[in-house]
């Protein structure tokens, strides 16, 4: 999973002002993919002032792409910077609206579609939606990625970073402040609330980890700044605990369903896909059903002549198919990482899924590093694992592979429940969904394409649709030997985003309890309790990002069967691997049509 909630943050920077001088790309980067004719450098012209505003008004997202102009600058959430981002949005979208966007060239369409969406998104975020009223994680998530955006890469010497993020905790008390000051309680969700309330020490355990075991790097005064601006933070933190315990936590009354409408509109922008939320739901459902009798044929053979094996026959009752696949995927279950070597199985498993892909010649590798962490508190409690790729104006620096340590106040029956759900074949399908051939080596060959603007606005349906294709696509190609469990495993992962999509309509649309949830996800999904409860969590605290898994997957699935019939015998798996990674990771529509040569749309 990205960091979705950063990304809901940081839809609302848009540019703040016109008149600031604007920054030039870097050397060997350009804004848009191409300016052939004067229409394209019009669009050029016009792309680079957004991307600059966006940059500019936004410093931590800035700092995460790359631009290290602003490293000690923090986004300003106050009533007049929103108001005039806001402005400024609709400015750059009435210059695009009067372009002819059939004039640019394909790929300049392509950007321009994008750019038209996201200026659009702002506009309904700040004016719709209000998420500035009524999500405390924006504030929360901003904080901590402003240091930890800072300390996690060298992409410049420690203590030009270190001062960096002296200035950027000295800004921190006055973010925390507007939150206070923008968030009206009664339409904060409880859950909301309580979770922000429980992260909100994060912030700190960053500067614990990152910044203080590296303070003798500074001089005498910058060294007394930075325990200054510490301890500040502290008292700010301390602060906004006690007005989250104290006012936001009992006086949270809003609702976090956003309903049909809105949810509808969501998802259009979020997702800029072809399939409508009925689409979704339909094709959803009936995969649901397709995957559990995959998965029935494979207990049937796993099954086959075990003394304590339920019934098998040919034509199971959904009674006896259901207990044939929990059958089965016990088997599974009995091979699991101790408690404490996840993260160390978790780098296993990426070198051994590395090694497959160079060996089956299935796609080219990166040749930038990846490294293995565990997931800094401040992002905890949304998903188990995540990857963190460099910026694509920062080059040759590290993506994480971060994984959710187990926490150390759970009982026994909660690690035991864990580690059956991450057992040691799903620490394999982890390792291919966030390392190899996954997110890490999809955002490294994203960061190739030459338009910025794309980068910037990349399609996290696209990143997250790959990462659940190559899942198929090395069980496909024989990974582990062709293992049947393997397999059954990669099922269970891909009916869990097929749920992902039904359970987020579900949840904010259809009104779904949390019984209805459990239900789809434990029993339905065979999911094991706690991977479910946190999902539900999850679902409360997010809309229209559970489903980019598989609306992205299904339609990389659907250009992969039209590229194979176009091409017929001449279809080569690694060069069409390539192709698709060599676009800079637009909706996965726009590179059907490019590879098809079909209008963009």
């Amino acid at each position: 999973m990205r960091h979705t909630l950063l990304a809901v943050a940081l839809l609302a920077s848009l540019a703040a002002c016109q008149k600031a001088e604007s920054p030039t790309a870097p050397a060997g980067t350009s804004t848009v993919a191409a300016a052939d004719t004067a229409a394209d450098a019009a669009f050029a012209d016009l792309s680079q002032r957004a991307l600059d505003g966006w940059l500019r008004s936004s410093p931590v997202r800035a700092t995460r792409i790359g631009e290290h102009r602003y490293d000690s600058e923090l986004d300003d959430l106050g009533d007049d910077s929103r108001r005039e981002r806001l402005a400024f949005a609709r400015t750059i979208l009435a210059e695009l609206e009067a372009m002819d966007i059939a004039g640019l060239s394909r790929e300049n369409q392509v950007d321009a579609t994008i750019l038209r969406n996201q200026l659009r998104y702002e506009l309904w975020i700040g004016e719709t939606l209000q998420s500035w009223a009524t999500d405390p994680q924006i504030y929360n998530s901003l904080a901590g990625s402003a240091i930890y955006g800072l300390m996690a890469r060298e992409f410049a010497p420690l203590p030009e970073r270190l001062q960096s993020a002296t200035a950027r905790m000295e800004k921190i008390p006055a973010l925390l402040a507007q939150a206070r000051a923008n968030l009206d309680p009664a339409r904060v969700p409880k859950v909301h609330a309580e979770t922000v309330a429980r992260q909100n020490a994060g912030i700190l355990r960053i500067v614990d980890n990152y910044i203080t075991p590296n303070l003798d790097q500074l001089g005498d005064a910058d060294r007394q700044r930075a325990d200054a601006a510490i301890e500040g933070l502290k008292q700010a933190v301390a602060e906004h605990q006690q007005w989250l315990d104290g006012t936001l936590v009992p006086n949270a009354r809003g609702e976090f369903r956003i309903g049909a409408e809105l949810y509808d509109q969501k998802l259009q922008f979020a997702l800029l896909s072809s399939l409508s939320r009925a689409e979704i739901k339909q094709r959803a459902e009936a995969e649901l059903a397709r995957v559990r009798g995959e998965m029935y044929g494979i207990a049937q053979q796993v099954l086959a002549g075990r003394p304590d094996a339920p019934e098998l026959p040919g034509n199971p009752t959904p009674a006896q198919q259901q207990a044939a696949i929990e059958a089965a995927l016990e088997l599974a279950y009995a091979e699991r990482p101790a408690r404490d070597r996840v993260v160390a199985d978790a780098q296993a498993a990426l070198d051994r899924a590395t090694e497959f892909v160079r060996a089956k010649d299935l796609v080219t590798l990166p040749d930038a590093p990846v490294e293995i962490i565990e997931m800094p508190e401040f992002q905890r409690g949304v998903a188990v694992a995540y990857a963190d790729s460099p910026g694509p104006l920062d080059k040759n620096l590290k993506t994480f592979y971060a994984v959710s340590p187990i926490p150390e106040d759970w009982s026994q029956a909660q690690v035991d429940s864990f580690l059956r759900e991450y057992n040691s074949r799903m620490i394999e399908l982890l390792s291919i969904h966030e390392g190899t051939p996954g997110h890490y080596l999809e955002g490294w060959h994203s960061a190739k394409f030459p338009s910025t603007l794309r980068a910037v606005l990349r399609s996290g349906m696209f990143a997250e649709g790959w990462a659940v294709y190559t899942e198929k696509m090395m069980a496909d190609a024989g990974y582990l030997d062709n293992d049947p469990l393997f397999r059954l495993v990669q099922l269970k992962f891909y009916l869990r985003t097929i749920a992902n999509a039904i359970l987020d309509q579900g949840v904010h649309v259809d009104g779904w309890t949390r019984e209805q949830a459990m239900d789809l996800m434990v029993n339905q999904t065979f999911q094991q309790e706690s991977e479910a409860a946190g999902k539900w969590t999850r679902a409360q605290l997010t809309s229209a990002q559970l489903p980019t898994y598989f609306v992205g997957v299904q339609e990389h699935f659907d250009t992969r069967a039209a590229v194979e019939q176009k091409l017929g015998a001449d279809f080569d798996l690694k060069a069409y691997h390539d192709q698709v990674l060599s676009y800079g990771a637009p909706p996965v529509r726009f590179v059907r049509q490019l590879m098809l040569d079909e209008p963009i749309k």
